[in-house]
């Protein structure tokens, strides 16, 4: 995951809605079955999963009250809490 790519999702939908981002999220998911894809091209578009899945999070986060730079940084100390 990468913190400035979560913080332009975020930003993203901030300008303009989160169901571009769940459905894009959905889109992705599906495009993994597809026939012939290589490993690398899934390892590619999983971390584009991982990082639009943190954003969801950290924009739900802001949406209940908690400022962004904070809402980022909580996220990111979670993930690399769960990482150790």
């Amino acid at each position: 995951m990468r913190l400035p790519v979560i913080k332009h999702i975020v930003d993203f939908v901030d300008k303009n809605d989160e169901d571009w981002v769940v459905e894009t999220v959905e889109f992705l998911e599906d495009l993994t079955e597809a026939k012939g894809i290589k490993d690398e091209e899934i390892d590619v578009i999983g971390e584009l999963l991982s990082n639009m899945y943190g954003a969801l999070e950290v924009h739900k986060a802001i949406k209940n009250g908690t400022p962004q730079k904070e809402a980022l940084n909580g996220f990111m100390k979670r993930v690399m809490g769960s990482i150790d």
